[in-house]
């Protein structure tokens, strides 16, 4: 198997002028939706008085056509032009997000984001192969870890800042930076040249099925990108669980308020930022597999911690484990999926991952409330803490695998 270890740092990545425009797109672009989303959760929230039904509705919108659609759009993503891609969902989305700025209704804000989510499902595939054409050699696993900080610190720091704009200016302000991180974006992407490789497998095949089935194939056929997959999702639906409960768990646990819901939030992501900082030392030493289960176990410590001392420092530090070794987990696995998928099929590849990421969301925000009112929401992080622990020892029991093999030849 390819190793993703870098052996370039941050700063060296930053040094290639593609790499850097390609960043500061996503920095802007990310900060812009983060902006955009907790607008809309105002203005459903207090605007239009919206239930909890209604509220929670936006993050289903938004996530379904990640679930649905992603699949069959990295088919088209590994046929069409990247940067064409790329370029048209920026600016379809940019225009998209205008129309909020006239819109009051919630079923009308649901289908705007479900269309710009669309639109979303071609273009992070297409960024996922970009990435891999564009960054130099040994420097994919930094380009992924500054691509996953950028969206970690748009986290921290866009709710605060959408609060201070919706309350100030109002929530059409943040819908016009929005529209206009698509169209920046979109001029920085013009700015690249973006070439796929030639080398490896023949090109995909011209049907639409034949493609789609090709795709699927591979991944069930390749063991190490299953299992990367699997472990993604894992540790997506345990940091969806906490996400769903922890203001529950703030309330009935800790008997705190919203201001330590916030701070927890962000130590989530304090950790993820840091472990991405962090990560390229331990790459070093460390193979990328092994890193991938390391950072399950990590996780699942985390929220055991979380659960047996249900304290506020215990719960602080396991906000911050949380996001640190989801940071091993996330950024490894996405750079091994790249390494070891055909330039051909990462399209599709990438796009079935963003798919089942969508789903492991949708089904943590579905499974974690009923389970934690029936058996308890301590019970609930228990349960989520042995079966990301229970993946980890799958995982070092199919990492001795081929050594036991080779061994025995």
């Amino acid at each position: 198997m390819a190793s993703p270890t870098s052996t370039l740092g941050f700063r060296d990545v930053l040094q290639t002028p593609a790499v850097k425009r390609l960043w500061i797109a996503q920095i802007i672009s990310i900060f812009g939706d983060f902006l955009a989303i907790f607008a809309i959760f105002s203005v459903v929230t207090f605007q239009l008085h919206g239930t909890p039904t209604q509220v929670s509705m936006i993050l289903v919108a938004f996530m379904t056509p990640f679930a649905l659609i992603s699949p069959i759009a990295g088919v088209f993503v590994d046929k069409w032009n990247l940067k064409a891609t790329m370029i048209g969902s920026d600016v379809v989305r940019g225009l998209l997000v205008l129309a909020l700025l006239f819109v009051r209704d919630v079923y009308a804000i649901y289908a705007i984001l479900f269309v710009m989510s669309v639109f979303s499902s071609f273009f992070v595939p297409a960024q996922a192969v970009a990435v891999r054409t564009l960054a130099p050699a040994g420097g994919l696993l930094a380009v992924n870890a500054l691509m996953s900080q950028a969206v970690q610190s748009a986290q921290i720091i866009t709710p605060s800042i959408s609060g201070v704009m919706v309350d100030w200016l109002g929530a059409n302000s943040c819908f016009l930076f929005d529209s206009l991180s698509f169209f920046v974006s979109a001029s920085l992407v013009f700015s690249l040249t973006i070439t796929r490789q030639t080398a490896g497998p023949a090109p995909a095949p011209s049907s639409l099925r034949a493609s789609f089935v090709e795709g699927f194939r591979f991944i069930f056929t390749h063991s190490a990108i299953s299992f990367v997959m699997i472990a993604m999702a894992c540790g997506m639906f345990a940091v969806r669980c906490f996400g769903a409960l922890l203001s529950v768990w703030v309330r009935d646990i800790l008997h705190s308020d919203a201001k330590l819901f916030g701070l927890l939030n962000t130590l989530i992501g304090v950790g993820m930022i840091t472990g991405t900082q962090t990560l390229r030392r331990f790459a070093l030493r460390i193979s990328p597999q092994r890193l991938v289960v390391y950072g399950l176990a990590g996780m699942g410590t985390a929220v055991l911690v979380t659960a047996t001392f249900s304290g506020l420092i215990a719960t602080a530090l396991g906000m911050l484990g949380l996001g640190f070794f989801a940071a091993f987990n996330m950024v490894t696995s996405q750079t091994l999926l790249q390494q070891e998928t055909p330039q051909a099929m990462l399209g599709r590849v990438t796009s079935s991952l963003m798919s089942l990421l969508a789903v492991s969301q949708v089904l943590a925000m579905l499974f974690a409330g009923p389970v934690a009112q029936s058996a308890g929401i301590r019970n609930l992080y228990f349960g989520s803490a042995v079966l990301l622990m229970g993946i980890a020892a799958f995982g070092l029991t199919w990492l001795r695998r081929p050594q036991t093999t080779a061994a025995t030849a």
